[in-house]
Parts: structure tokens; C-alpha cells; sequence
């Protein structure tokens, strides 16, 4: 339904680019072609490049399908979210209070949201709250919205969206 693979394996073209570089500078130098210098770069660029690739893959992905949520290596069960909160009125960067959810968790094992994505509020079964997070968050919360309310709300209802905490409610007492 959703899914952001992390980084692409097109950064790893760095080592390359890196040694032509290099080459043509030893070209437009008037210098002797060595290719010992610009072989080293090769190695050194496109092995920590891709190591950086295979990181971001694993632990900044995220993938939605109609039974569960993952974001990096953590991965909930869509049964398990309660409500997805609307977008924040304020980002975190404003300096304005922010919505309770924003300080709230964020899912996977990175310590927070990872850069260069935004955090969706998510409440959780036992009264727990969250961040999902994506590069493409308004995407995700299409996806997850629906899948959340046609479990949460039956079809039909008239169940307002902030009636989360009454649901059990049996009516007036006589």
C-alpha cells in the first residue's frame, strides 16, 4: 500500500565519479595518468557510500501493508493503531507549542524521527502514543487513515473522530 526504500543504491556512483575526477585533474594538470590514486577512491568512495546505502535501507524504510506498519526494523500491527492524528498546526522547528504527539516516540529504533522525514501521531492500543514517519508523509496517512477508521469505525456510523474514548459508552443512565 505505502512504501520508501530508504536511499537509493544511485549514491554509490560517488566512487566512480570520484575517481574520473580525479583522472581528469591529473589529465588537465599536465601530470602523468597514474591510476593508483584515483583506483584508491573508487574503493574508499563507493565502499563507505555503500555502506551508508545498506544502513538507510534497513533502518530508515517503511513499508504499509493492509496488516501492518514497519518503519526501519520495528513493526506494528495495523489492528494495534487506535487513531491517526491530523497534521500538526505548528512544526517542531517553529518554536509554537506543539501537539502531544510530536514529543511522543517515534517507531523504529532510531532515537527520533529521521531527518528529512515528518512524524505522524498515531494513537496506540494500551493508551500509547507514537510517530510513524515518512519522506512522503501525506502519502502514508492516506494510506493508514482508511485502514485505521474501517477497523476503528464501522461502516455507517455516525461515530464522531474524537469519540475514541467513549466507544464503550452504553448511553445516559436512566
Amino acid at each position: 500500500m505505502f512504501y520508501e526504500r530508504g536511499a537509493s543504491w544511485w549514491w554509490v556512483a560517488l566512487g566512480p565519479a570520484a575517481a574520473g575526477a580525479m583522472v581528469v585533474i591529473q589529465i588537465w594538470s599536465g601530470a602523468p595518468v597514474s591510476f593508483v590514486v584515483p583506483a584508491i577512491f573508487l574503493v574508499l568512495v563507493s565502499s563507505f557510500v555503500g555502506l551508508q546505502v545498506k544502513a538507510a535501507r534497513i533502518h530508515v524504510s517503511v513499508e504499509l501493508t493492509p496488516e501492518a506498519l514497519r518503519q526501519g526494523t520495528e513493526t506494528i500491527l495495523v489492528r494495534e493503531i487506535v487513531k491517526v492524528y491530523p497534521e500538526p498546526e505548528h512544526h517542531e522547528a517553529s518554536g509554537k507549542e506543539l501537539a502531544r504527539w510530536q514529543s511522543a516516540r517515534a517507531l523504529g529504533e532510531l532515537t527520533g524521527v529521521p531527518r528529512h522525514r515528518i512524524g505522524i501521531g498515531l494513537k496506540l492500543t494500551g493508551d500509547r502514543t507514537a510517530q510513524a514517519w515518512a519522506r512522503r508523509h501525506r502519502q502514508l496517512r492516506a494510506a493508514l487513515t482508511p485502514l485505521v477508521q474501517e477497523r476503528v469505525e464501522p461502516a455507517g456510523s455516525d461515530v464522531p473522530d474524537d469519540a475514541g474514548d467513549d466507544r464503550f459508552d452504553d448511553g445516559p443512565l436512566p
